[in-house]
């Protein structure tokens, strides 16, 4: 089933949501105070190149704080703009299932406990975070909540994950995608356009690849540069070529002209922090990058599956 609209050519999560929940839905983002096995050492203390310190959890709540102060301080600020409506919890930095099952049983149902009308919980993390307590357990909360679990992928490409320091291959990533699917469990996949050295085809195949895995969801981000990554120094040293905002416009169009209409599209840019972003400045321009693929869209009424094969 799809939900585009006259606005919008593709299926958005808000317009999927209120399909599903016959409501708003926010997301709250909340930190676990997890690490991630690319950083504490079991694969490597560097990190992805383009990870920040707060493992790409700008937005979110502080660790130092109960998940309980960090749900309730991010709720108020969304009840100042909508009044209504409900919540998915989201583990967003670094990666949260990558713990002691205790700890992850733990602070799953404390999130799911913080309000009555949270109806869902988001798990971001790395398809090497698992084991089979990890799966049994998310089985088990996928019972009884509405559950997804966020991957990162970035690219299909092997040559590429080996140069932005992954720490995992293609190999590993499909195998947790089967793994999660087998327990019903949806699956939201994290691509990054502009990555070094990455042709236009090569984005264009990271998509296609998404199509021949069970996955509920996409997001597509543009890379970015901020400061005090091993990606800034990298730049700093010897500055590559990022997409114009025109040339990743162009290429996240006709990624989702590849992808299967059924793929839930969460996101087509990603949100930088603008005290820390070195390049590309056009990044800030959320709305404006959002708005000129629905106009281009429109104007060739283009829509989301048009080359799916």
């Amino acid at each position: 089933m799809d939900y585009f609209t006259e606005e919008k050519h593709y299926n958005t999560l808000n317009n999927y949501y209120r399909h599903h929940f016959n409501s708003k839905v926010y997301k709250i983002a909340l930190n676990g105070d997890f690490t991630c096995p690319n950083r504490d050492g079991s694969i490597s203390r560097i990190g992805c190149v383009f990870c920040t310190d707060s493992g790409s959890g700008e937005f979110g709540g502080k660790a130092k704080d109960s998940l309980k102060d960090q749900f309730d301080k991010i709720r108020k600020m969304m009840q100042n703009k909508w009044k209504e409506g409900k919540y998915i919890v989201y583990f967003q930095s670094f990666s949260n299932t990558y713990g002691p099952i205790e700890k992850l049983r733990r602070i799953y149902y404390e999130a799911l406990s913080l309000d009555k009308d949270i109806i869902g919980l988001n798990i971001g993390t790395r398809s090497d975070c698992f084991n089979e307590q990890v799966y049994n357990l998310l089985e088990e909360l996928n019972k009884k909540t509405y559950l997804t679990v966020e991957l990162g992928l970035q690219s299909m490409h092997d040559i590429t994950l080996k140069s932005i320091n992954r720490g995992h291959d293609l190999d590993n990533f499909i195998v947790a995608v089967k793994e999660l699917r087998k327990r019903n469990i949806n699956v939201v996949v994290h691509i990054i356009n502009g990555l070094p050295n990455e042709t236009e085809e090569m984005m264009l195949k990271t998509a296609q690849f998404l199509n021949t895995l069970d996955i509920q969801g996409v997001k597509i981000h543009m890379l970015y540069i901020v400061k005090n990554t091993p990606l800034s120094r990298i730049y700093d040293r010897k500055p590559f070529p990022l997409l114009s905002m025109k040339e990743y416009v162009n290429i996240t169009i006709k990624q989702l002209q590849l992808l299967n209409k059924n793929i839930i599209i969460h996101r087509v840019t990603g949100d930088p922090d603008r005290n820390e972003l070195i390049e590309p400045k056009w990044t800030l321009k959320k709305f404006i990058v959002s708005n000129e693929i629905d106009k281009i869209m429109r104007k060739n009424n283009l829509f989301q599956g048009d080359l799916y094969e």
